[in-house]
């Protein structure tokens, strides 16, 4: 299986809006989507940007993420603890597991400001049609310069590692 596809994933908007939806390969879970850039397969992803929209709901919260080159929408779920969402997923899962990770997504929800630099790490899915990035951490940058070297992350990752053929197993 190709290494990208269990990485996150340095991209930057234009290049993430233009991932492909990929049909599952043999191998990999069917129950995870899974997209493709320049044929590899990409599973999940890091941004940096601000926030330029945000959109909070009761059980998640919804926003955009601008790094000059486009917005990635977003989307971070604080629906942990809601009894409408009980999931095999998340049944499994010791309950004061699920207090922590609810309060957690609840404490990065007031982290998302808009304006504020953010670096964002998910699973990328989708909605609608729309790609997304389903979070699993925000972090809020206090260095203004972590815009421009994530930029530089992904010109040279883009051509040192993604843009190459899958390594040959």
């Amino acid at each position: 299986m190709d290494p990208l596809a269990s990485t996150f994933v340095k991209l930057l908007a234009f290049d993430f809006l233009s991932l492909r939806y990929q049909s599952h390969p043999h191998g990999f879970s069917s129950s995870k989507a899974t997209f493709s850039r320049k044929g590899r397969l990409i599973s999940r992803a890091e941004a940096v940007g601000v926030v330029v929209g945000r959109e909070r709901k009761e059980g998640f919260l919804r926003f955009l993420v601008d790094d000059g080159t486009g917005c990635i929408p977003c989307i971070l779920w604080l629906n942990h603890l809601s009894p409408s969402n009980r999931s095999f997923y998340l049944a499994r899962r010791n309950p004061s597991d699920l207090e922590l990770a609810a309060k957690h997504a609840a404490d990065q929800a007031e982290e998302v400001q808009l304006g504020r630099l953010a670096r964002v790490r998910g699973r990328v899915t989708q909605f609608r049609g729309s790609l997304q990035i389903t979070v699993s951490c925000v972090t809020i940058e206090k260095d203004p310069n972590a815009e421009i070297l994530h930029w530089l992350d992904c010109i040279r990752l883009a051509t040192q590692c993604y843009d190459q053929p899958p390594p040959r197993q």
